[in-house]
């Protein structure tokens, strides 16, 4: 189907006018009004695009190279022609038996890639574009036996290697296109491309799931799929490359709603660095052969649409082999980039359209006014803006080919080959790294961060889509819900339970009554802690959760890192006055190498070797595996080696995506959360379980939380205990750009404690609070909500403390058995599985009273 069936009637001149006027105005366009601009031609295309062409040159201007198109001098390396999709006009894939006919690999070699990357470092290239086809693995069996032989996991496992190898032996920087990939994916492959990319294609579902369509077959080429891959590269700060493919059976309105789809995510993440506009060329042996090209004046209208849509910031690319030498038409319609030029290698998606000679493509680029220049396969402003855009570990090769003024590719600049690799230390220590202690003292710098604009992504967009964050009140039945928990809280109904987490009065304190008397027949009347001593050791991170206060740039004022023997040394005094377990968590530093997570706790392990080691959560352990190359399970066994007991359950927050990614731009994903917590308990490391409530969330939020978790305990067994953490608002990001909510209110404290002790009830029995967030008295009321544990006396704490926590960073055994006296309890000091301690751990918490001696009180 062409894109001009099934048309809507053309529109009307009085409404092409009306929406030139408000073009050309400078007035936001709809999708309506835009699928009436893509249908320009003649006059009104070129009234379109004199308003695109103003447009583009203002963004030129803007970005500091007026008058100026670039591209990049490139080689392609086809890795694979094999893929798991059936799109309906691609020559490029292909299948195992005509690959072996015609005397091919099924993937190329080590050195086939090696020798393509350097001939095309030898003619000044320095992108090397990796093209293949959608996990061919899971369609062929040849390539899962390929893999296998040659010792890789999966395709993805072999483009890291071979990235590797290109940035190494050539210097040419890479630039990857596998296709779908998912939020791990990201993380395991930025550490080794400056870029990546995937054509959106369309939004149009229908050509996905109609028999006939051109995506039919496709499991890949699912619209929702392909916008997830555009938000997770934006989460992940990739600097992506995307766009849309027209002509292939989508009507305007479908092609409008995919420009608008890109421009959502582009203002949300900022990480669309580029935006191709590909009209669809019909190819022989192909099902959709037979369809007519889309016509230039298409293209060139989509162009300039495209360009009134994303804005002048907009780089927005058409390939020049595809425009039939109708170089002033396209350059009129907004573009400022050519993409990638191979003076070697032909364009392997489109063989049939050579690559015009770059002497050529300057000569007609000229002729319009404007300089050809090269740029690399990163644009210059990710380049310039440096983290978290680009990783540590490929920022020398870019640097190296990079003008630093400009961004732009050196002009003298020949590739060369650089090493690669993982940092093998952990930083120096640096910075503030006495803040622990002096967060009581003296405070921090400022309330945000020097980029506070510019890391979470964009706030007006944030808002936007989070609307009203106020829970919304639900009706039902509180008697027999309350009746029910009374009697058998397993049988609580979603609806009920819905009801009872906004109980209040008289019903929310019979809730309590009911939790409480849970708790009593479940674990007993005694009161559990373990003294502990938190160890946060470095808070450099550029995650950008928009809820933490703690994260800081390496720059920043508060910023610090610790070294191997200061956590050594600290976890040694921890032992000195009665600790059992040390609780170590960091910021995602840049410059962190993999294994460093394991250098931690033998540091531990080797000074005091009967400690406790409860560390690095679930947000660690995967960025300790994609650096590693590891996987989640191998990376846990080799973590255990080294001395990790269990892990703290931190980074759930909310298990539920939605809220995930207000909260939070670049953490793990909830599925990844359950699979590294499941993958632990599976090896025998137990974790505990937390949930982070009162900011953009509500009761239905908690209630599948917690039903989660419960499913997790029944198939694991794995999981200690259920920590409640209230939102602590006070200097939160999210909060201060008056997006989330200012934390809980008692009531809400209340209802989440019993109903976590009811909705767990009976596969998680512990259930802690969270003093540092909740103050003695807040404390005191959870343990007579439900809750029989008070977690540490931490000794330090920086975390909430950075957020706006107003007590205190440390409890005395003295200060959490007084709080458990207050509420009527008795008390015992445990370990961290909630064992038996020692009587020799006892007597030295006891002679010190369980904190450090040097910590000076807070002030109030």
């Amino acid at each position: 189907m062409n894109a001009t069936e099934d048309q809507p009637p053309a529109p009307t001149a009085t409404s092409m006018r009306r929406a030139l006027r408000r073009a050309r105005d400078g007035v936001a366009l709809d999708v309506a009004e835009a699928a009436v601009l893509l249908r320009a031609r003649g006059e009104d295309l070129a009234d379109l695009c004199a308003t695109a062409s103003r447009i583009r040159d203002a963004g030129l201007a803007e970005a500091g190279r007026p008058g100026v198109i670039t591209y990049s001098k490139k080689v392609f390396i086809p890795l694979t022609r094999l893929c798991r999709d059936r799109c309906h006009y691609c020559t490029f894939v292909t299948v195992p038996g005509k690959l072996r006919k015609d005397g091919h690999g099924l993937y190329l070699s080590p050195d086939e890639v090696l020798e393509i990357a350097r001939q095309g470092a030898a003619l000044g290239c320095k992108e090397a574009l990796f093209t293949l086809g959608d996990r061919p693995e899971d369609r062929w069996p040849e390539a899962r036996e390929w893999l296998d032989a040659h010792g890789y996991d999966d395709t993805l496992s072999y483009l890291r290697a071979m990235s590797i190898r290109v940035l190494e032996e050539t210097g040419l920087l890479p630039h990857l296109n596998p296709g779908v990939l998912s939020w791990t994916d990201f993380q395991r492959l930025k550490p080794v491309a400056p870029s990546m990319g995937m054509m959106l294609e369309t939004t149009a579902t229908r050509l996905w799931s109609e028999p006939g369509g051109p995506h039919h077959g496709s499991p890949d080429k699912e619209p929702a799929v392909r916008l997830r891959v555009l938000e997770d590269a934006g989460r992940s700060a990739v600097p992506f490359t995307t766009g849309v493919l027209i002509g292939i059976g989508e009507t305007y309105e479908e092609r409008a709603d995919a420009l608008f789809a890109i421009r959502r995510t582009a203002r949300r993440y900022h990480g669309v660095q580029e935006v191709i506009v590909q009209n669809f060329r019909a190819k022989p042996d192909t099902a959709m052969r037979g369809m007519p090209d889309a016509e230039l004046e298409e293209l060139a209208a989509a162009i300039a649409v495209t360009r009134l849509v994303l804005g002048p910031s907009a780089r927005i690319q058409a390939p020049p082999n595809l425009v039939d030498e109708q170089y002033p038409l396209i350059i009129g319609a907004g573009i400022d980039d050519w993409g990638g030029v191979s003076p070697l290698t032909p364009d392997h998606v489109n063989p049939e359209r050579p690559w015009p000679q770059i002497e050529e493509l300057a000569a007609r680029t000229a002729a319009q006014g404007f300089a050809l220049r090269e740029r690399l396969t990163v644009y210059p402003e990710y380049l310039l803006r440096g983290e978290p855009w680009l990783d540590p570990r490929v920022l020398p090769h870019v640097r190296a080919l990079a003008d630093p003024e400009t961004g732009l590719a050196r002009a003298d600049a020949m590739p060369v080959g650089l090493p690669w690799q993982e940092p093998e230390d952990l930083p120096a220590a640096s910075g503030r790294t006495e803040l622990h202690a002096e967060i009581d003292t003296e405070g921090r710098t400022g309330d945000r961060r020097a980029d506070f604009e510019e890391v979470y992504g964009d706030w007006e967009e944030l808002r936007a889509q989070v609307g009203s964050t106020a829970p919304e009140r639900l009706g039902g039945d509180l008697r027999e819900a309350l009746s029910v928990a009374a009697e058998d809280p397993t049988r609580l109904t979603d609806a009920q339970a819905l009801a009872l987490f906004q109980a209040d009065g008289a019903v929310l304190d019979a809730l309590c009554g009911i939790a409480d008397a849970v708790r009593r027949d479940t674990v007993g009347e005694e009161v559990t802690y373990c003294v502990t001593r938190n160890i946060n050791f470095t808070n450099v991170c550029y995650t950008g959760c928009r809820f933490c206060a703690f994260a800081q740039r390496r720059t920043d004022a508060d910023a610090y890192s610790l070294s191997l023997d200061q956590v050594a040394d600290r976890a040694e005094q921890a032992w000195e006055v009665g600790a059992t377990e040390v609780c170590m968590q960091g910021g995602i530093h840049p410059d962190l190498p993999g294994t460093a997570y394991f250098d931690i706790a033998r540091a531990v392990k080797a000074r005091v070797p009967g400690m406790h080691v409860h560390a690095f959560s679930p947000m660690e352990v995967v960025n300790g595996a994609t650096r590693t190359g590891l996987s989640i399970r191998d990376w846990l066994t080799e973590a255990r080696a080294a001395g990790l007991d269990t892990i703290p359950g931190t980074a759930a927050e909310i298990l539920d995506d939605e809220v995930r990614w207000v909260l939070t731009k670049g953490k793990l994903p909830a599925a990844t959360w359950v699979e590294v917590v499941s993958t632990a308990h599976e090896l025998g490391i137990r974790s505990s379980s937390t949930m982070m409530y009162g900011h953009v969330d509500g009761p239905q939020h908690w209630l599948g939380h917690l039903r989660l978790l419960a499913q997790i305990q029944q198939r694991t067994g794995g999981f200690t205990e259920f920590v409640t953490l209230p939102f602590i608002h006070t200097n939160a990001p999210v909060y201060l750009a008056g997006i989330a909510r200012p934390g809980p209110t008692m009531r809400d404290n209340r209802a989440v404690m019993a109903m976590a002790r009811l909705l767990l009830h009976p596969h998680i029995p512990n259930i802690q609070t969270s003093w540092v967030k909740l103050g003695a008295e807040g404390a005191a009321e959870m343990l007579r909500s439900g809750a029989n544990d008070l977690g540490g006396t931490l000794m330090e704490e920086t975390i909430s403390r950075m957020a706006g926590s107003a007590y205190g960073s440390y409890k005395s055994v003295r200060d959490l058995e007084a709080i458990a006296e207050a509420a009527g309890r008795p008390h015992r000091q445990r370990t961290t599985t909630y064992g038996e301690v020692t009587p020799e751990r006892r007597a030295a918490a006891l002679a010190s009273d369980g904190h450090l001696p040097q910590l000076l009180p807070v002030l109030d």
